[in-house]
């Protein structure tokens, strides 16, 4: 719920929906206590930046299901850390979902994978080190 947002879910929908369809936790501000309680961390997004919470995600040994949109596919490859689903199609998302629910083990392997990854690609050595590249190609 964002009341800035006029495309956003109204709070009656959502508290409508508590304990039915989704569990409404409300803003959180301890991420890794959240990822924690998680087994699938599901992000579908029509366009992204590098999204923070899916690298958290990883980090946590957390199986993602993401849309196939630039950012997103930058954290996730398809098959080894979660699945990559085409954008608004909400049929692919479930499928995505309910493949990983229904296989515990698939699910807690893409989690390792995605630590891996992210330590591979995504620790703060290494993209401090490709930002102080990208500088001084800019500014030398």
């Amino acid at each position: 719920n964002d009341p800035l947002n006029p495309r956003s879910i109204d709070s009656d929908v959502i508290n409508k929906w508590n304990n039915t369809y989704v569990e409404w936790w409300g803003r959180m501000s301890n991420m890794k206590e959240v990822l924690c309680q998680s087994d699938i961390v599901c992000l579908p997004s029509y366009r992204e930046g590098l999204p923070k919470v899916l690298l958290e995600a990883a980090s946590c040994e957390k199986a993602i299901i993401t849309t196939d949109v630039p950012g997103c596919r930058e954290i996730v490859k398809h098959g080894y850390n979660g699945f990559l689903v085409p954008n608004k199609d909400y049929l692919k998302l479930a499928e995505a979902i309910e493949k990983l629910i229904e296989d515990k083990d698939l699910c807690k392997k893409m989690g390792k994978y995605g630590r891996k990854l992210v330590i591979k690609k995504f620790s703060n050595r290494i993209v401090i080190m490709q930002t102080l590249k990208l500088y001084k190609n800019i500014f030398l």
